[in-house]
């Protein structure tokens, strides 16, 4: 009777009070009560009853299980940031593509390098020349002075191009192997800030994960005392629906929690293996706050250490030299070759020649020197048109260096506030969860004490469950805020 007037329901007895006055017959009334006690005698069991299959426990709920790919055999592998990262650098096509990359500049710097040296080859001919019967001594070919001809050279060549007195062509294949080093670097600082974001991801989400569990422990626990306060009479039936109403809400955020934690660890497994592997776990080092240097040491840094301002600069100094090339074309170029070594009739130093047998054994080893001045004197404007355009290639690199320098103060501005916003975030959002867990506690014992209502309890929860949460968003923003800034900066 007790618990129908706090659910707020009209009691039997007073919608009989009226009958009680009005019965002519004092026996009738009796029996009437005596009657409805038996009634209410025979309810109340069953009124308790029905109240506990209402609201079940909610550990006995069936757990939903989650596909997952087969893993490894063995202990799960514990991977600090540091081992994925290195995992991640072995794995990554567009890193491996771009350190190769550099490596084929490097290879390219030492061909050109060596083009600019003297070439010296070796070659050994022999010339056979049919004859004519011995009627002529040096055969059919007038070329030739003999039949038979052997020839073996040491050939000396050096092309003296105005390109090659500037060093020009050297100069963009170290300019070419500057930019493609700096590609790498922005392909290597892209994957750390890829790495940390998804690293991070999988520590925040197993920490929400456990949060999520604490949530989930602490709805039963309040469901267990507003069931048992309501059986004792002690509480009202909406404190009961309330609690259950909160316990099944944090059942469906532990779902969900346990699901972006399988997704986070999918999404870092196709990173760090070559071979898909799951059976792995991350070391959580969240709460080593890295420190956040001043604004003028990572001005600095990006000064120094910024590698798309590398790759601008050195895109610009390609262009100013592609000019440089284009205006050394219209000069001459001059061309050395020496051979030294034998062209005879016997493969000897010393012996007669076929077309002069009456002069006896001379020398055969002797030197033969080419030197060719090559003038352009008319090609319908080809290379002035070749000039042209590497001075609007010039222009472009320009205007795209200018743009660079700009856009990367903007960013490094950006970066840094953000980071620095971040990290004041993070002792904050401590603070608040602190708070919220006290407040809880608090709340818990004026609620057992009756001094406070099932839906302060429930707040409480609520709220100590998103402080814990935003505490640990709050140090995932900025550890990728601070991996943001190293792009810029560079490791510090």
């Amino acid at each position: 009777m007790r618990i129908a007037r706090w659910m707020g329901e009209p009691s039997p007895m007073d919608n009989h009070k009226g009958a009680l006055r009005g019965s002519p017959n004092p026996f009738a009334g009796i029996v009437f009560l005596l009657t409805l006690s038996a009634v209410a005698g025979l309810m109340l069991p069953i009124s308790n009853a029905s109240a506990q299959q209402a609201a079940p426990a909610v550990s006995e709920g069936t757990e939903v299980k989650l596909m997952q790919p087969p893993g490894e055999a063995g202990a799960p592998i514990s991977i600090t940031y540091q081992d994925a990262l290195d995992r991640a650098r072995k794995n990554d096509p567009t890193f491996i593509a771009a350190v190769l990359d550099a490596k084929i500049a490097h290879e390219d710097r030492i061909q050109t390098r060596n083009e600019m040296l003297p070439q010296i080859t070796a070659t050994s001919q022999y010339l056979g020349t049919q004859g004519d019967g011995g009627k002529i001594s040096d055969g059919r070919f007038v070329t030739n002075d003999g039949i038979h001809i052997y020839r073996d050279w040491g050939v000396y060549s050096q092309n003296l191009s105005p390109a090659l007195l500037l060093g020009t062509g050297y100069k963009k294949a170290k300019a070419a192997e500057a930019m493609s080093n700096a590609k790498a670097e922005i392909a290597r600082r892209g994957l750390t800030a890829t790495v940390s974001k998804n690293f991070y991801a999988l520590a925040v989400a197993q920490r929400k994960f456990a949060s999520a569990q604490q949530a989930l422990e602490q709805s039963r626990h309040f469901l267990d005392i507003t069931q048992s306060s309501e059986h004792q009479g002690q509480s009202a039936r909406s404190d009961t629906l309330k609690a259950e109403i909160q316990s099944r809400i944090q059942v469906a955020a532990y779902d969900e929690a346990r699901l972006a934690l399988e997704e986070a660890r999918l999404n870092l497994a196709v990173m760090l293996f070559p071979t898909f592997n799951e059976n792995f776990t991350v070391v959580d080092d969240l709460d080593m706050t890295q420190a956040l240097p001043g604004f003028s040491d990572i001005q600095a840094m990006a000064e120094k250490e910024n590698p798309d301002m590398r790759v601008a600069v050195e895109t610009a100094r390609q262009a100013d030299l592609d000019v440089t090339l284009a205006k050394t074309a219209f000069l001459p170029t001059l061309t050395v070759e020496t051979d030294y070594g034998i062209e005879a009739n016997c493969f000897a130093t010393r012996c007669a020649r076929s077309s002069f047998p009456e002069i006896g054994v001379v020398p055969n080893v002797g030197y033969f020197l080419t030197a060719a001045l090559n003038i352009p004197v008319w090609d319908w404007g080809t290379l002035r048109s070749k000039l042209h355009q590497a001075q609007y290639k010039q222009q472009e690199a320009k205007s795209l260096l200018s743009q660079e320098q700009r856009l990367k103060v903007s960013e490094l501005y950006s970066a840094y506030n953000e980071a620095a916003i971040a990290r004041n975030a993070v002792e904050e959002a401590h603070k608040t969860s602190d708070l919220a867990t006290e407040s809880l506690r608090l709340v818990n014992l004026r609620y057992e004490g009756g001094a406070s209502p099932a839906t302060e309890v429930v707040d409480a929860e609520n709220q100590l469950l998103t402080a814990r949460n935003g505490y640990i968003d709050a140090q995932a923003r900025y550890r990728a805020a601070v991996a943001a800034l190293q792009t810029i900066t560079g490791s510090f």
